[in-house]
């Protein structure tokens, strides 16, 4: 099913399943016709990139919000709570959504535990040394819609709506 993405500081993406099949002003895409809109109010850009995922997903311990009032809402040191298997897997899904939250497609790896890595491979993220420099047809579909203040409105990985702020 084609997706017609049409942020609306300029130009919009369509994507077919997990790839960009056009990019430019919504008027000069011919399949935008038959896609599904979704309407941003923002800018479209690529996904940001994460150089320290390694570090934040495999050294920190990011909080259920059930722990908010014993732990707090920011990452710990990993230390500070008995780290098991289950826990390194559950606290890198709550990282990663933080990351698909501002706008991160890619990490920067290699992950070395198990549960993180799963965790990382499930996401869909692109596991990579930098993002890609610029959205094309043909590419992979992993985009971001930041707002005029810089913050994420939305986060499309793999041609999937991972995070949308309310």
């Amino acid at each position: 099913m084609l997706t017609l993405h049409r942020p609306a500081a300029g130009d919009c993406v369509l994507v077919d399943g997990a790839l960009i099949v056009a990019t430019g002003p919504y008027e000069q895409i011919p399949a935008a016709a038959g896609a599904r809109v979704r309407e941003w109010a923002g800018a479209l850009r690529p996904g940001r990139h994460e150089p320290a995922a390694a570090r934040l997903l495999e050294t920190l311990y990011w909080p259920d919000p059930r722990e908010a009032d014993e732990l707090g809402t920011e990452p710990l040191p990993a230390g500070a709570v008995a780290m098991t298997d289950t826990r390194w897997g559950a606290s890198a899904r709550r990282g990663l959504q933080r990351m698909l939250g501002r706008g991160v497609t890619s990490l920067a790896g290699p992950f070395t535990r198990a549960p993180v890595r799963t965790a990382v491979q499930r996401s869909g993220v692109l596991v990579a040394a930098h993002a890609p420099a610029a959205l094309a047809p043909g590419g992979r579909a992993d985009f971001t819609v930041l707002a005029d203040d810089g913050s994420c409105l939305v986060t499309v990985v793999g041609g999937r709506l991972v995070h949308r702020r309310a």
